[in-house]
């Protein structure tokens, strides 16, 4: 899940940070575990770069899973974005985890 990062506008953060607590709760209730990374994250897990634009991020996106067009909307290509940050972190911490 991405963490929350809201710059000017009150009342859409509000209405995300309604919905983030609904599946926050869902997902604990139903034992899952939850991972966070920030906007920063995923972007330098994507393409090595903390300031990549949303163009950037969408075209690796396609790329990284070698689809035809950039995927619509724009929170779907956010969400496979986050997904695929995950995959990385989590190869990365059972390689740590190995190692040690």
């Amino acid at each position: 899940m991405e963490k929350l990062f809201f710059n000017t506008n009150t009342k859409t953060a509000m209405a995300v940070g309604q919905a983030r607590g609904v599946i926050l709760l869902a997902a604990a209730g139903a034992g899952l575990d939850i991972a966070e990374y920030t906007p920063l994250q995923v972007k330098m897990a994507l393409t090595g770069y903390g300031r990549a634009d949303k163009r950037q991020m969408q075209q690796m996106v396609k790329t990284l899973l070698k689809l035809e067009s950039i995927p619509k909307p724009d929170d779907a290509a956010d969400a496979l974005a986050v997904a695929l940050c995950h995959i990385n972190s989590s190869r990365f911490n059972n390689k740590v985890r190995q190692a040690s």
